[in-house]
């Protein structure tokens, strides 16, 4: 035969089976999934804050927290698995948060508030 062969439109194309599934290097294992958790603080009366931690690198990239209707701030990031520490930034003023049961001290004398993310 000489030249192209017109294809039979009768032929049917089947897809190869599909290959099993293998974690290679560049899979994300479940530690490396960020999680995304919500933090929020009672303050009507605030006019800026800021949420800081090991997550954001602390002030140098504090989060800006939104103000809600109910006086409430809130604040959504994303984290990996882990315990985190973290504090508020309210007015310029550091300030714990006061539903969070466990802390750590911080170099500065303080205490930072933790939460651990699974």
């Amino acid at each position: 035969m000489t030249g192209r062969q017109k294809p039979n439109s009768n032929a049917r194309i089947t897809p190869p089976p599909p290959q099993p599934r293998t974690m290679s290097a560049k899979s994300k294992s479940p530690a490396s999934v960020k999680r995304r958790i919500s933090f929020s603080l009672s303050a009507p009366d605030a006019r800026n804050i800021k949420l800081a931690g090991d997550f954001t690198g602390w002030e140098n990239a504090a989060r800006e927290m939104k103000r809600q209707r109910n006086g409430a701030w809130k604040a959504t990031v994303a984290v990996s698995p882990g315990q985190h520490e973290y504090r508020f930034i309210v007015d310029g003023q550091w300030v714990d948060d006061p539903k969070c049961d466990t802390r750590k001290p911080n170099p500065f004398g303080g205490e930072n508030c933790t939460r651990v993310v699974e």
